[in-house]
């Protein structure tokens, strides 16, 4: 773990080294946690052997970003074809996640939550430039939105296990693949981010 952190640290500070140098600006990490539709009409159907952990690191990660001042996301997907619709129980978060009312909401209907939403235009309002992505589907929604994010401009980052998908073994191959931070690995991040 040690090392990973190190890593981090090193990846956050040679740029700034290199920009010293030559006196450019640096530009700073602005970040903000996106919550993937984590709804009570999805989460049966995904495996349940990693859901319990998946969900306390999701409330984790939103008491940690709270705590920082970071903004937090609510996204949601909806669709007729699940009878998925906004102000329905199907549609909410469990009770069970640390959400509130005032963290920024976003409804989306393709996987991609920046495809035809206002995701964009609420994170610039925000003035953030990276976000760090939990939630369900990791190789469906999760994925798309990670892709969504590249396509915008944003730095993103998957946070080990705070993913969710219907086999335990794709989400390992998600966080594999891309390289999921963990919880001690953002905390280092947020103490280094711009409010």
């Amino acid at each position: 773990m040690k090392k990973t952190i190190t890593l981090i640290l090193l990846l956050f500070l040679f740029p700034i080294f290199l920009n010293a140098q030559d006196n450019v600006p640096v530009k700073r990490m602005r970040p903000a946690l996106l919550v993937i539709d984590i709804q009570n009409a999805f989460l049966p159907m995904m495996d349940q052997a990693n859901k319990n952990m998946s969900m306390q690191m999701i409330n984790l990660m939103i008491d940690l970003f709270r705590k920082n001042g970071f903004p937090i996301i609510r996204i949601y997907h909806t669709s007729a074809e699940f009878g998925v619709a906004p102000d329905t129980e199907p549609f909410e978060f469990p009770a069970s996640v640390n959400i509130k009312k005032e963290d920024a909401r976003v409804i989306k209907t393709y996987p991609d939550a920046f495809n035809k939403t206002d995701l964009d235009k609420t994170l610039k309002e925000k003035g953030v430039n990276t976000v760090f992505l939990c939630g369900l589907s990791a190789v469906g929604c999760v994925l798309a939105t990670y892709i969504g994010a590249g396509n915008h401009d944003y730095e993103a980052f998957f946070i080990k296990d705070a993913l969710i998908s219907h086999k335990a073994a794709y989400t390992g191959s998600i966080e594999e693949i891309f390289g999921a931070i963990n919880y001690d690995v953002v905390k280092v991040m947020l103490q280094n981010a711009e409010k």
